[in-house]
């Protein structure tokens, strides 16, 4: 398999899901601005949708969108215990984190990292604000978001959380966040994750 990625983006989610599986794959790092793989190949042709991440699939399928990519990673890898069984009640509790933050995490950075006006970027950070209020809530009385085990949502969140580094968000009013940042960054996966994509030295 081949991990199509850009380093801090959304595609370290998949990465660290693949080092917490024990997959075997190879690393493609895309510039997104010029739309060029490291080899200097029109990334649009490898996947139209022009951004990050995509997998590769041994047979030559291309998989894309981060929550399809680490749901099927997991139950590729069921012993690596990532995810819940499909059709369960506990299924449906991590795609509802999975959902929540794609949709009212995830894309309300958005405007942080584009440079938004005052009235774009206030309305986003207002939504993010109250979305780590609830998370922040639920991991006060657990150390990963399904309960006592890293799943893949743990690498989505700690994806999505890794950013307010970048757009100089203040983590401090929710120390319940800012422990599980650090806890999952602890991981030997994590760490391995960040090193590769010159994140960590």
């Amino acid at each position: 398999m081949k991990l199509y990625y850009s380093p801090g983006a959304c595609s370290l989610s998949p990465h660290i899901v693949l080092r917490e599986a024990g997959a075997d794959f190879a690393l493609v790092r895309v510039d997104l601005k010029a739309k060029k793989t490291e080899d200097g190949s029109d990334y649009l042709a490898i996947n139209p949708k022009g951004y990050v991440p995509a997998l590769e699939l041994d047979n030559g399928e291309l998989l894309t969108e981060g929550p399809a990519i680490i749901q099927y990673l997991a139950d590729l890898h069921p012993a690596a215990g990532l995810a819940p069984t499909p059709g369960t009640l506990e299924r449906a509790r991590l795609q509802e984190w999975l959902n929540m933050i794609s949709t009212e995490l995830h894309k309300s950075f958005t405007p942080l990292f584009r440079g938004a006006g005052e009235e774009w970027r206030n309305a986003a950070l207002e939504n993010i604000n109250r979305r780590f209020d609830f998370v922040a809530r639920h991991l006060a009385t657990r150390p990963f978001l399904m309960g006592d085990a890293f799943s893949v949502a743990d690498a989505y969140l700690f994806t999505v959380l890794s950013w307010t580094a970048f757009v100089k968000f203040d983590l401090s009013p929710w120390p319940e966040l800012q422990a599980y940042s650090q806890r999952i960054g602890a991981r030997p996966t994590v760490q391995a994750a960040l090193r590769a994509e010159g994140l960590l030295k």
